[in-house]
């Protein structure tokens, strides 16, 4: 055993200011290190299709080893992961401070940002990666209610499919002209932050694209529950998609961009003594680990990491401290809960079964088995079966426990899992849940 094999995983800045970062041979060379250690490991086959691709890779070549595959072969391996990151945080045995430093989903990041800086990326990947521009398609009256009809119209998805590769049956975004910025303004109302522990008890909320355009109901969700329990919550007061899609794509000078827009405006309501969350796990994890990995000299996104909470961690913190309500009138009863990926590995633990566990009569089963979504990965046409079978074991977990709710930190992941479950007929998000709860 390596002397400090047990030690906790620690993560390497991302060098992608350097000459080094871009070159394509000093790329390869590492693509080729990390494969041959995940070759003679194989421990992740199970969790997503980089690495039975990269495994049938070996075992068809002439020499059964990497050396013997193909490097113009490697971006198949890279075009299979979207970044769950859970290889990295569940799996590996290998991650730093480990002597060989393998980080796959980063490693991952790198080839995909050499290969969108030399070639770019379809038109169909733009498309659904401009969060911001094609979800405020919503804002304009009608639009809304006609793009959602055509989604629903089969003959219209079976065009979509042919002309932009998006998979026909894949569930798309209900976009909503009356965003959450047009409904929060009459429920936002001032009151007197109260400080628990490290928390204020005053809340910026970062609606995201996705939050503001097509679940803004659960934007009010998080405002009822969250001024039910004393704290005072605002909307973050402009905003710009946390960059998770762009990262995805390997697209990190639109990264940068949207870090120039963003960190400003949160780091300045830090100084006005917010706390800061999101309601999708995705972007949470942005703010406390991706950007500052990008960024590590600058102060400003450190100052924003470490104001940044996932919404359950907030109030179990906040109960902990005395400071949450558990008057709950209605119990959930029998919940299944897969846990969404990037809320896993932000290593804060089951804190949404905890507070959902303090409903009486409630029996939360969490499912920690990835959906598959990726939030582009379920609905391009090349990869939607694969997403399937990513799926399948959590879909057959909650179609055994026959729950009375479903619900999922990320709406997407819920939203497919929905989609594909025989014996649920919608998904919640937890806060939806808690709010029911709370009777408000």
């Amino acid at each position: 055993m390596r002397e400090g094999s047990l030690e906790a995983p620690t993560r390497h800045p991302i060098d992608w200011r350097s000459e080094d970062f871009w070159e394509r041979e000093k790329l390869d060379a590492e693509l080729e290190r990390v494969f041959d250690i995940c070759h003679g490991c194989r421990r992740c086959v199970s969790l997503c299709a980089s690495f039975p691709t990269l495994f049938d890779l070996v075992d068809e070549s002439e020499t059964l080893e990497v050396d013997g595959v193909d490097r113009g072969d490697y971006p198949k391996v890279v075009e299979q992961c979207y970044l769950c990151d859970l290889c990295y945080m569940t799996k590996c045995p290998y991650v730093p401070p480990h002597e060989w430093a393998v980080d796959f989903p980063h490693l991952m990041l790198r080839a995909k940002a050499v290969q969108f800086r030399a070639e770019g990326a379809r038109l169909r990947d733009r498309v659904l990666t401009s969060t911001d521009r094609t979800f405020g398609l919503a804002t304009i009256p009608l639009v809304d209610v006609t793009v959602n009809a055509l989604n629903r119209n089969a003959t219209f998805r079976k065009g979509l499919e042919s002309s932009l590769g998006i998979h026909r049956e894949a569930p798309l975004p209900t976009l909503h002209s009356r965003t959450l910025r047009k409904r929060a303004a009459p429920l936002v109302r001032e009151l007197v932050p109260l400080a628990v522990g490290e928390t204020t008890g005053n809340v910026a909320l970062y609606a995201t694209c996705y939050g503001n355009y097509s679940s803004p109901d659960l934007g009010e969700d998080f405002i009822r529950v969250f001024q039910h329990n004393g704290i005072h919550i605002d909307l973050v007061p402009r905003e710009q998609c946390c960059g998770m899609p762009k990262l995805e794509l390997g697209d990190l000078d639109s990264v940068d961009r949207l870090k120039q827009a963003n960190i400003p405006a949160l780091a300045a309501l830090v100084d006005q003594g917010y706390d800061l969350t999101a309601p999708i796990p995705s972007c949470v994890l942005m703010y406390k680990q991706e950007l500052p990995l990008m960024y590590p000299d600058d102060p400003a996104v450190k100052k924003v990491q470490e104001a940044f909470y996932d919404p359950f961690e907030y109030l179990w913190l906040r109960h902990k401290g005395g400071a949450l309500k558990t008057d709950f009138p209605n119990p959930a009863g029998n919940v299944a809960y897969q846990v969404a990926c990037h809320q896993r590995v932000q290593n804060i633990g089951l804190k949404t079964r905890d507070v959902l566990a303090l409903i009486p009569d409630t029996a939360i089963t969490p499912q920690e088995r990835c959906s598959g979504h990726d939030g582009t990965y379920a609905v391009k046409r090349e990869t939607r079966e694969r997403s399937l079978k990513i799926a399948r074991p959590v879909v057959r977990k909650v179609d055994q426990q026959s729950p009375d709710h479903f619900i999922s930190d990320c709406p997407m992941a819920a939203t497919q899992i929905a989609h594909l479950s025989e014996t649920v007929d919608r998904a919640l998000h937890p806060m939806t849940l808690l709010r029911l709860a709370y009777g408000l």
